[in-house]
């Protein structure tokens, strides 16, 4: 069986075509995702977000926050009723020193990867301080408010995923830890759940 965790609608004929006859199991809402949804349109919630909240229980616990670091840096967070509530979505790191490259005359496109200091002392080393560290604070508060609004006083599992998890979530403390296939491994766990 095929788990299919579609979040580009537009490319799910050619997904089924590729699959050709074998048995394909698309995650949606619908599913027994060992973990419930307590989220007022539970069809628009995105399938990767569904993935790993169910992974996230199940290998971490609950209540969680899911910092995914992929195209949009999204924030998921399961309830201590095992309730995926809702989340929070911001542009993605390369998103964003993209947009700079592209919008701007004179800045440079660049590699991610950890600033020497703050204070860059070329274009290329400011830009990645911003980027890195601008996203660490960006992190950092959103954790703190979704702690602050869902979870005071208690203890919550932050897990990061994602291409830019390892550079980005490696330096806050406020991460538990960095799983790099969390999401693939909440499609084997659904796919267990519904087999």
């Amino acid at each position: 069986m095929l788990v299919v965790c579609s979040v580009v609608p537009r490319k799910n004929r050619e997904v089924k075509k590729a699959a050709s006859k074998a048995k394909m199991l698309w995650l949606n809402p619908n599913l027994n995702l060992g973990v419930g949804i307590d989220y007022p349109a539970p069809n628009t919630i995105g399938a990767d977000r569904l993935a790993n909240a169910a992974a996230v229980t199940s290998l971490y616990g609950y209540p969680a926050i899911v910092v995914d670091f992929g195209t949009a840096v999204t924030f998921d967070i399961v309830s201590e009723r095992k309730d995926y509530i809702g989340g929070v979505i911001a542009p993605g790191l390369e998103a964003m020193t993209n947009f700079l490259y592209q919008r701007t005359a004179l800045l440079p496109k660049l590699s991610l990867k950890e600033p020497h200091s703050a204070v860059g002392r070329s274009t290329i080393e400011a830009m990645r301080s911003g980027a890195v560290f601008g996203y660490r604070g960006l992190v950092r508060e959103i954790i703190a408010r979704i702690k602050a609004e869902q979870f005071p006083r208690k203890k919550v599992h932050v897990i990061a995923t994602g291409g830019y998890a390892e550079l980005i979530g490696a330096q806050l403390v406020e991460i538990d830890a960095i799983q790099a296939d969390l999401t693939l491994e909440g499609l084997r766990i659904i796919a267990n759940f519904n087999s």
